[in-house]
């Protein structure tokens, strides 16, 4: 089971990069010590703190011929990690 589901890179998320703090989608079952561990672990860094948020997924509806078709989109857990003065996490190194 991995902890660490996949990096947060948007708008929001990159101005804090600048700061220090780095986003990613989380498993929802994983707590904060985990999550620690996890990133130290993959990307060689001290982290400082971690806040976690959940999110339940959004209603969605489509149009169809014969009815209307309604679902829900995941939910899921994101972390905001702050790592230790000077140290960067590079998410575009291995491309």
């Amino acid at each position: 089971m991995s902890i660490l589901k996949k990096p947060l890179v948007t708008e929001k998320v990159s101005a804090l990069n600048e700061s220090g703090k780095y986003g990613f989608i989380v498993d929802e079952n994983a707590n904060k010590v985990q999550i620690k561990k996890a990133v130290e672990d993959t990307y060689g860094v001290t982290v400082e703190d971690v806040n976690t948020m959940r999110y339940q997924g959004k209603m969605k509806s489509r149009y169809t011929k014969s009815r209307i078709i309604s679902g829900r989109k995941n939910s899921f857990k994101k972390a905001i990690v702050t790592v230790a003065e000077g140290e960067v996490i590079d998410f575009y190194s291995g491309i």
